[in-house]
């Protein structure tokens, strides 16, 4: 009996000691699991959701300093008693987890080792009955060095864990054991191989033959019976491969972006799974770290399962000129274990992982499409006039009123009551931005490539293109800017065009289409050009993809070259309606 208590002894205390610091390592994930213990779809204990964190530190400490009183053999009774009321409660968490398959992972070893429901069961069952020969057998526990270096032992152990658990909750665990752990590529852990084992279900037909109902069994395969179907009832016999990485995905408005941001070469993502539980005070720093990461080339956005309700607020109160995109809440847990924390990828391949508190310590190379002197809060107004431009747009010409609403709410737009108020919506919101646009032109000049980066640096060219009044005085600025390299020179064709259609001149590259109503029919022609027969030449050189005749489809308009006279006349006849 000493023979087996001692080796008892010993495997239990390893036991609970490397249990407890693996979770030690990294609380944050016991908590989690906690709180999926709590939930009312398993134990129904909502009250204590949020001490789950305090609960998650204080079990494992516990843990590990129980494995610590049990090898050196400091206060036997407590200690053993301990154990077999602990082991107890998770022989019975485990057991009714597997039962009614609540919990697939129970967490006893952290992201470690992961067990079954019934592994981690009987691993609980061995556990009891090795607690209970030390219960029993309690006296043949002896002290294994004296009673003040046994104490001091214990205590240096809890002091211990105290220092790294705070640590790990402070900056991020010491041994990261999950498929995010750097150096890990998202991609690849999202594959299944070829020869990966498929999930094997079990099928139950139930048929009636002859009068009376029968069950016959396949694993898949419609069964050949004389008879008339009546019911089948699904069974998972043996699971399938199940990549590390699932469940991954990064999506805006409906629309998944996750393997355009998985090749994308210098990105950082702000990872953030509840906005509303995050440190907000961190935010500060993060505006700090990611301003500067966009300025030396760098591609930032965030990642949460918050809501735009949550998103927009923040993004204002702290200036941020990142959006965020939509992912898991679990997915984000899982990634890093702090909210907020900081990803670095290069096409799809973690390069650091950080938390809040070591912003400073994210290492920022400078790219070669870095823009150092870019002024990124007027790059985050400008953004936001292009948003309002273009959106307006796209909810005006939209079909139905539902259509309409659904695209306001992508674009940050009220909703209106009537379809034709989004028509007045329009004329204000373009009104609104001449006004700021010249208030920047007056403060900046053009704001440009260089100053606000791409695409942004259209902003204010839409705003003076939507106000063909301003087009004359602002289109020799345009000029300078496209000489400058600071607006692409299509645009600088749009404007040039549009100013000589404003003259009842011949425009140059094709790019205006007009519809006049002539006896109550609409008319739709490209406004003339000067010197059509070589626009498409001249198209190309200006950096156009596609030719006048193409273009002119995409506008829904049959190309035929209409002289400047003829045009006259058509704008004459609309008049007379």
């Amino acid at each position: 009996m000493k023979i087996i208590v001692g080796i008892s002894r010993v495997f239990v205390g390893i036991l609970f000691i490397i249990s407890g610091f693996i979770k030690l390592n990294d609380p944050l994930g016991f908590s989690f699991k906690l709180e999926e213990y709590f939930s009312p779809s398993v134990l129904n204990l909502g009250f204590l959701e949020p001490y789950a964190l305090a609960l998650a530190i204080f079990v494992v400490i516990f843990e590990v300093v129980l494995g610590v009183m049990l090898l050196v053999g400091f206060k036997t009774k407590f200690t053993v008693w301990s154990l077999l009321l602990m082991i107890v409660f998770f022989t019975f968490l485990t057991f009714y987890s597997a039962y009614f398959n609540k919990v697939t992972d129970c967490g006893c070893f952290g992201d470690a080792i992961k067990l079954t429901p019934w592994e981690s069961f009987t691993k609980d069952v061995i556990l009891l009955v090795l607690i209970l020969i030390l219960f029993f057998g309690r006296k043949y526990i002896k002290p294994l060095i004296s009673k003040r270096f046994t104490i001091y032992s214990c205590i240096i152990v809890l002091i211990a864990c105290i220092v790294f658990v705070n640590h790990v909750l402070n900056h991020l665990p010491s041994i990261d054991f999950r498929a995010y752990k750097i150096g890990s590529n998202i991609r690849e852990g999202m594959t299944i191989p070829e020869d990966a084992p498929q999930a094997i279900y079990e099928y139950a037909w139930k048929f009636k033959i002859d009068g009376k109902e029968k069950v016959i069994k396949t694993t898949g395969d419609y069964p050949t019976v004389d008879g008339e179907y009546v019911d089948v009832k699904t069974k998972l016999i043996q699971e399938g491969y199940e990549p590390p990485v699932h469940d991954f995905t990064i999506e805006k408005n409906g629309e998944d972006f996750t393997e355009a941001m998985l090749a994308e070469e210098h990105l950082i993502a702000v990872i953030a799974y509840d906005l509303a539980k995050s440190d907000k005070e961190a935010f500060k720093k993060i505006k700090s770290v990611t301003d500067k990461a966009l300025k030396n080339g760098y591609k930032v956005l965030g990642l949460s399962a918050s809501n735009k309700n949550e998103v927009n607020p923040l993004k204002q109160k702290y200036n941020l000129n990142f959006d965020f995109y939509f992912t898991d809440q679990t997915t984000l847990k899982t990634i890093v274990r702090s909210n907020p924390g900081f990803l670095e990828l290069d096409k799809g391949t973690i390069l650091q992982k950080l938390h809040y508190n070591d912003a400073d310590d994210l290492k920022l190379v400078e790219q070669a499409n870095a823009n150092l002197n870019l002024n990124l809060d007027l790059k985050r107004q400008l953004d936001s006039i292009l948003r309002l431009d273009q959106g307006i747009r796209y909810v005006y010409y939209a079909k139905t009123k539902e259509e309409k609403d659904s695209v306001a709410n992508i674009y940050g737009i009220p909703v209106q009551e009537n379809e034709s108020d989004y028509f007045k919506l329009w004329r204000s919101i373009d009104s609104t931005n001449l006004i700021f646009g010249e208030k920047i032109i007056k403060e900046y000049g053009y704001p440009g490539k260089a100053l606000v980066g791409e695409p942004t640096n259209t902003a204010i060219w839409y705003v003076i293109q939507h106000a063909p009044d301003k087009i004359p005085e602002y289109l020799d600025l345009m000029k300078e800017a496209g000489k400058k390299g600071d607006l692409p020179f299509t645009n600088i064709a749009l404007m040039e065009d549009r100013y000589l259609m404003g003259k009842k001149e011949e425009q140059i590259y094709g790019s205006q289409g007009v519809t006049y109503t002539v006896d109550g029919k609409p008319i739709s022609f490209i406004w003339p050009i000067k010197d059509h027969e070589n626009v498409n030449a001249k198209r190309k050189e200006a950096g156009f993809t596609e030719d006048v005749e193409e273009y002119s489809k995409r506008l829904d308009i049959e190309y035929k070259p209409v002289t400047l006279k003829e045009a006259l006349e058509i704008i004459e006849k609309s008049k007379q309606n």
